[in-house]
């Protein structure tokens, strides 16, 4: 017999109850939609504490602000490790790639 899930009032819970509980194909779509949102959010975070404009990080970069403005959408789907690089350089940052367990924890090499 299946378990009936606890009421809840909580919307994102109701959400991913109906969308996502048990279902990894969403699962593994809602993840990649997660990670391009990183990172547009903290390339865009760093150019603004950097205090720069599109148009001046897109300059030190050696790009076009559409560019720079692209990369930072959450909907973008063609970030490349060379352009993040570029980026990190201009902002005198470095790209750091994790691999972690599905679980959330850190997976040992």
């Amino acid at each position: 017999m299946a378990r009936k899930a606890k009421p809840t009032t909580d919307a994102v819970d109701i959400l991913h109850r109906r969308y996502f509980e048990g279902r990894s194909r969403r699962l593994a779509e809602l993840e990649e939609e997660r990670a391009k949102a990183e990172v547009g959010r903290k390339i865009y975070e760093l150019r603004k504490r950097a205090g720069l404009t599109q148009q001046q990080l897109a300059e030190l970069v050696g790009t076009a602000p559409s560019v720079i403005s692209r990369v930072e959408d959450a909907d973008y789907e063609g970030h490349s490790l060379s352009m993040l690089r570029r980026i990190a350089a201009a902002l005198n940052k470095r790209v750091e790639i994790r691999f972690v367990s599905a679980g959330g924890k850190l997976a040992q090499a």
